[in-house]
């Protein structure tokens, strides 16, 4: 299908003067074609080092994964931001769903896509997940060697949220309950030929919400982070995608994860135990974890209000894992 990609700024972060951005699309090895933002530092001479990046789940390339891959851009890496399949500007129905194999393909194809490029160096290459592209951005490492350097920023471990619910509060009963309801809804939807949607981040927000749950209100749904294609912004996922989280895993063979990592929490962040049980997993001296005092979940997003995402060691961690020079 031919994609019909935005040709205005659409993004909730300005363009930054030091950076060109184009429009591209690749496709994946299901034969979805991805929509994409490339970003590319305006001085640049010999190939460069470059990061695919993705996220938040429920998220587009126009809210935090652009603004990560803008910033990168900026400090001399070729970035590529995209909308996961069946998600934003990128292909296949029907639309707003998900899976883990699915989506750790979409990462393996940007990657397909960067080596390709004129400008990029392909043994250089890296990715960056923010939210619950976090681990699905770990998964995707581990697929492939090619990846040399990974950051997960502020992660989820999706399938552990979706088989165990928030802080592991969901019982076995619970699950098998949930099951029945969305199965349910499965018939509906069947006979309807149409498909019910989860719900995106909840409005109006109710005065008892979590925090965590006010703090993606004020993302997704103000001015701050709003946008009109994003899953949480809007609708949410459609609602028998969320079976599919129940059983799967990330990481099934972390041993096979030998390129390095870094995964990025805040410190008040409701999702860093997450990251943390994660960390544990893996193996090797190239592995770090790193804890942003005061930041929240969400402050990984776009900073905040005090600049919380760390770029300065993202740019460190980068330059250490992908061999990049000063003289780049």
């Amino acid at each position: 299908m031919t994609l019909k990609l935005t040709t205005t700024w659409d993004k909730v972060f300005p363009p930054s003067q030091q950076v060109a951005t184009q429009k591209v699309t690749f496709h994946n090895h299901f034969g979805i074609e991805l929509a994409a933002d490339l970003y590319l530092p305006r001085q640049r001479g010999k190939q460069l080092p470059a990061l695919a990046v993705a996220g938040p789940f429920g998220a587009v390339k126009e809210q935090a994964s652009g603004l990560y891959a803008q910033t990168m851009a900026e400090r001399g890496f070729v970035t590529l931001a995209f909308d996961p399949s069946f998600t934003g500007e990128s292909g296949g129905t029907v639309r707003d769903v998900f899976s883990l194999d699915l989506n750790t393909e979409d990462f393996q194809a940007a990657i397909d896509y960067l080596s390709n490029r004129p400008e990029v160096d392909a043994e250089r290459l890296g990715i960056i997940g923010i939210c619950g592209w976090g681990g699905i951005a770990l998964n995707a490492a581990a697929n492939d060697p090619r990846i040399k350097a990974t950051v997960a920023a502020t992660m989820y471990d999706m399938p552990r949220v979706g088989a165990q619910g928030y802080f592991d509060q969901l019982s076995a009963q619970d699950r098998y309950q949930v099951k029945q309801q969305v199965s349910q809804q499965r018939t509906i939807d069947y006979a309807q030929g149409t498909y019910a949607k989860a719900g995106g981040v909840v409005d109006p927000l109710p005065q008892d919400a979590p925090d965590f749950v006010k703090q993606y209100h004020a993302y997704y749904k103000t001015a701050r982070g709003y946008h009109p294609r994003s899953v949480n912004s809007n609708a949410g996922w459609v609602l028998q995608a969320n079976e599919s989280w129940t059983n799967t895993k990330l990481l099934v063979h972390p041993e096979d994860l030998r390129g390095a990592v870094l995964i990025v929490h805040g410190e008040k962040a409701h999702s860093r135990y997450m990251g943390e049980a994660t960390f544990k997993k893996l193996t090797g001296n190239n592995k770090e974890l790193m804890i942003v005092p005061g930041a929240t979940h969400t402050d990984l997003y776009d900073g905040g209000n005090h600049n919380y995402i760390p770029f300065a060691r993202l740019v460190d961690f980068f330059a250490r894992y992908l061999d990049v020079t000063e003289a780049e």
